[in-house]
């Protein structure tokens, strides 16, 4: 997950409070590994409950930290969270385990659009959870032309005042889009291009961040921020003169996944749970806790109108019209690597 919870750096069992009074017993145990603060944690105590199992819940900052845990196999996890990169690398290294559709009926609530995308073409061993999209925020009393080009970000009468995201592939990839390029190139003199324009843009940045220029934004200290989309929506409801928008350039789509890794010592039960997530009612219930885009079609009907009628959290049409997905680059993300260091320290 890219987005308003990285910074996070909670590591909890949830299981441990919610039977605090009387112990698991001989129930079943399921090891859940999220990202920090990205599930309504009412839903765990409805599957807790429903199900009679007890659920060891931990939390995680990113997709590196869940990986090495995954890798060093010290714990035994059976559901995690990985972005859609991520899904597609852990594919490469046959940390996944293919899952079992006879046991998960409520997938069909899943739009056709999410499904077999490029880093999980047959769908075979991940399901969407939530996804978004990368635009900028903005306030509308500060910026008064239309924000439609990524290039705004390189407009001088803004300097000091644009904040971009400490974040080597998301603000390169945004930046290859202004160019006319894939966020996913492999060109070096593609991007080196980049590279060479966000350092061009630097003296204009107030600040490279991940978390605090959300507060800059809503004390109205920054006129724009690079965003993800569910950050943008939650901005807006704290303060009204700030907007949102994906520039005409095209941007990235954002998947975060469930699945099951081969450390799972429970895989039925596991699936279970993924199946229960889907449960129209429970990921409309985690939707609107985190403000992502859900989808599941059918979780729609249980959000409020003012979500699902706006076109940044639910486009209608073609995905494909509005960006790219992530894809793992292999070693060459040690040139991207390379290149946000020098942007960075030029």
């Amino acid at each position: 997950m890219k987005k308003i919870f990285t910074s996070i750096m909670l590591i909890f069992t949830l299981g441990l409070s919610l039977t605090a009074c009387g112990g698991s017993g001989s129930k079943e145990v399921l090891n859940v590994y999220n990202w920090g603060d990205y599930i309504d944690k009412s839903v765990i105590r409805e599957f807790e409950d429903e199900f009679n199992v007890k659920v060891n819940y931990e939390e995680y900052a990113t997709n590196e930290e869940m990986l090495a845990k995954i890798e060093a196999g010290g714990t035994a996890y059976d559901v995690i969270f990985p972005s859609e990169y991520m899904v597609e690398y852990m594919l490469s290294k046959d940390l996944l385990n293919e899952l079992d559709y006879t046991n998960l009926d409520n997938f069909k609530n899943i739009d056709e659009r999410f499904t077999n995308l490029p880093y999980d073409s047959n769908s075979k061993h991940s399901v969407p959870y939530l996804w978004g999209t990368m635009g900028i925020v903005y306030n509308k009393n500060m910026v008064t032309e239309p924000v439609n080009s990524w290039e705004i970000l390189w407009d001088e009468k803004y300097a000091g005042k644009i904040l971009m995201l400490d974040s080597s592939r998301d603000t390169i990839g945004v930046t290859l889009k202004m160019l006319g390029y894939s966020l996913n190139t492999k060109n070096i003199d593609e991007l080196n291009e980049a590279k060479a324009t966000l350092i061009e843009q630097k003296p204009l940045v107030r600040a490279y961040e991940v978390d605090t220029y959300k507060d800059q934004m809503i004390a109205e200290e920054a006129a724009m921020a690079l965003c993800w989309s569910g950050d943008a929506m939650l901005l807006m409801d704290e303060n009204e003169n700030l907007a949102y928008s994906i520039p005409q350039e095209g941007t990235n789509l954002w998947f975060d996944t469930m699945a099951v890794p081969k450390t799972s010592q429970n895989k039925e039960l596991a699936e279970k749970f993924i199946n229960f997530m889907m449960r129209p009612e429970i990921a409309a219930k985690n939707s609107d806790y985190i403000k992502y885009s859900s989808p599941n079609m059918e979780a729609l009907n249980f959000l409020p109108e003012k979500d699902t009628s706006n076109p940044y959290l639910y486009p209608t049409g073609d995905i494909n019209n509005i960006g790219e997905v992530f894809l793992d680059l292999g070693e060459f993300t040690t040139e991207y690597d390379k290149a946000w260091t020098e942007i960075k320290s030029s």
